[in-house]
């Protein structure tokens, strides 16, 4: 947490509240916050800059910025971002605040500090690493299929592979499997093109629901929106958190199990291992 519809849902938010405005300070906190550059150079390197436009891949954001530079943020467990009004109250566990020259603050609070944030001239240098967007346009049917064939193991850890597919991670995984009744550890080797197909249909019908209903804050309330609001995605979920519960297809009861060392959530009659069971 948070996943790509829960970093969608403040990449829009940032965009109807920043876009245009300057930077006046930089005030860095927590120097273990910054990735690249140094904390020094990061506060230095963005006064002055205006933010161009905001935007994602996988679970990062990006924010282009006035003379060709770059901000990338990624919450990964804990990280958030709001924009303060001028006065407001600081938020605990802030690492890095933006102070825009308009009086409002930007900042980057993190309890459990493993968010980073990096300012670079290329987001490539970062971004490269990663496999395509789960819900980019050139990310087809087709192409998903081959993506995933081209790869061994079993299906659960590979979609959790940012270098793979970026934005997916615990929740919806688990959620997109349940939908075409396939196991988390189901082998791909095991998985037919017209599997895959459903599979990928699934997926992006569960991340743009999440979008559609701005994230999904879990009772730990971690996620909230750019103004600390709780995304409404929880009571959606079929599978995740809801283990010795009916399943909502066939009523057995649901498991917990742990797959590459991830809490998951699946139907142990309507996701078979050996084969899937979705007609």
């Amino acid at each position: 947490m948070p996943e790509l519809p829960e970093v969608e849902t403040l990449v829009r938010d940032l965009r109807g509240l920043i876009l245009g405005a300057e930077v006046a300070r930089v005030q860095v906190s927590w120097a273990g916050a910054v990735a690249v550059p140094s904390a020094r150079r990061f506060a230095a390197g963005l006064k002055g800059r205006r933010f161009l436009a905001v935007s994602r891949h996988g679970k990062f954001l990006q924010f282009d910025l006035s003379g060709s530079r770059c901000l990338l943020v990624h919450l990964r467990m804990s990280g958030h971002l709001a924009v303060l009004p001028p006065g407001a109250e600081p938020v605990l566990y802030t690492r890095v605040t933006f102070h825009l020259a308009d009086g409002r603050r930007l900042a980057f609070s993190d309890p459990r500090k493993f968010g980073r944030l990096w300012l670079v001239d290329q987001p490539d240098l970062v971004l490269g690493k990663l496999g395509p967007d789960a819900l980019a346009d050139e990310l087809t049917a087709e192409a998903f299929v081959r993506l995933i064939q081209a790869h061994r193991g079993a299906i659960k850890p590979l979609l959790l592979r940012q270098e793979v597919l970026a934005g997916l991670g615990n929740i919806y995984t688990d959620e997109a499997l349940f939908r075409v009744g396939i196991h988390p550890l189901r082998r791909i080797d095991t998985l037919s093109a017209a599997d895959l197909r459903r599979l990928y249909g699934a997926m992006r019908e569960v991340l743009e629901q999440a979008i559609a209903n701005r994230g999904t804050t879990l009772p730990d309330a971690r996620f909230r929106d750019a103004w600390g609001n709780r995304g409404d995605n929880l009571g959606h979920l079929s599978v995740g958190r809801r283990k010795g519960q009916a399943c909502p297809r066939c009523g057995a009861p649901l498991e917990r199990t742990v797959v590459g060392g991830r809490g998951t959530y699946s139907c142990p009659a309507c996701q078979r291992q050996a084969a899937s069971n979705c007609d």
